[in-house]
């Protein structure tokens, strides 16, 4: 008995041999040029991937790539990538990849959200690289933007890293550039600007391939954060807790994704159109919300709009809102039914 467990040690360890030298010899059986022409396969989904696609298939029709392939999800709407790659004619794999990728030198991930197996990490002589939305290693995962956007940053940027195995935005930087964000920029606004960005970055990192990726620097392990995927719940408005400034963020962070939520006499309400207000605009109004509870909402004839007290003794306007299972109405109507209707001037938001 135990010479027979002895040999499926041996065997098993042999087999293990066996599938790194045939690994090995995948990896070294490609004719890698040191200039070019490259041959990509690229892994995205939506708008955000797009715009480092276009940039890819400009620099294949100057020849700078020898062959270039697409790696999609496929569900039953069709994405933004599989958009562009049908309209461009460029050949379409989808995800779990079934075909062979032994013969690319290169992959590209953008905006993918699938953890990449080492099997295809391995099976590119150069590896793989990612196009992500953040000077790494602040804000690895998901969410990269909106955690920006929501914390208040005035500056953000584009890593080009190297991919490595079983884990998300761990890899060396290849390329960096930093981005200044206005304080008003939305989630929408930013993330069209580092899209473009991300992809001319990109289409850099092609004029030097080899050179750049052979001197990529890990990552400050010190400097981590993290973002992971937004959920409804981060919508939810702590009034008590949160400043006039701290709630606009969230709401630039989220625009296109969630509306902010607040509560209000048992309901669920939306808040659409929100922007900072200095107290000098308010003029007489303030002396209604002096003394009162942050959440405390009355609305501004002037500005045609509700202004709610927030924490600090700051305000926010808000133009429209959206009662659960109703349709958008304006601050005007929301007062001729829920505050004036009452014959009252204030109301409160929780």
């Amino acid at each position: 008995m135990y010479i027979k467990k002895l040999n499926r040690i041996l065997l098993s360890s042999f087999k293990g041999k066996i599938h790194n030298k045939i690994d090995t010899d995948i990896r070294r059986s490609h004719t890698l040029p040191q200039k070019g022409p490259w041959k990509v396969l690229f892994f995205g989904t939506d708008e955000f991937a797009v715009e480092s696609l276009k940039t890819l298939h400009k620099i294949y029709e100057t020849k700078v790539l020898q062959r270039l392939e697409v790696v999609t999800v496929a569900n039953a709407k069709e994405n933004a990538v599989t958009k562009y790659a049908k309209e461009n004619r460029i050949t379409l794999n989808k995800w779990p990849t079934e075909e062979s990728i032994s013969d690319f030198h290169i992959g590209v991930v953008v905006s993918f959200g699938h953890l990449i197996p080492s099997k295809i990490i391995n099976s590119f002589p150069l590896g793989m690289l990612n196009v992500h939305g953040s000077l790494l290693p602040r804000w690895r995962g998901a969410a990269p933007l909106p955690y920006t956007l929501m914390n208040g940053e005035l500056q953000t940027g584009i890593t080009i890293m190297k991919i490595m195995p079983k884990k998300f935005d761990t890899g060396p930087i290849v390329l960096q550039r930093q981005v200044n964000i206005s304080e008003d920029e939305t989630l929408p606004e930013l993330t069209s600007k580092l899209a473009k960005i991300g992809a001319n970055l990109l289409g850099e990192t092609f004029d030097n391939l080899p050179e750049l990726i052979q001197s990529a620097k890990p990552q400050d392990e010190k400097n981590v954060t993290y973002a992971p995927k937004i959920t409804p719940k981060i919508s939810i408005i702590n009034w008590n807790e949160m400043s006039a400034k701290r709630i606009y963020d969230l709401h630039r962070a989220l625009l296109g994704l969630y509306p902010l939520t607040a509560f209000f006499q048992d309901l669920k309400i939306r808040l659409l159109d929100v922007q900072k207000i200095e107290a000098t605009s308010l003029g007489t109004l303030i002396t209604k919300l002096e003394g009162e509870m942050p959440g405390t909402v009355v609305y501004d004839k002037k500005k045609d709009a509700l202004i709610v007290k927030c924490k600090d003794e700051s305000f926010i306007a808000v133009k429209k809102v959206i009662i659960e299972g109703k349709r958008c109405i304006s601050a005007n109507d929301f007062r001729n039914g829920f505050i004036a209707a009452k014959r009252k001037k204030k109301e409160c938001f929780s």
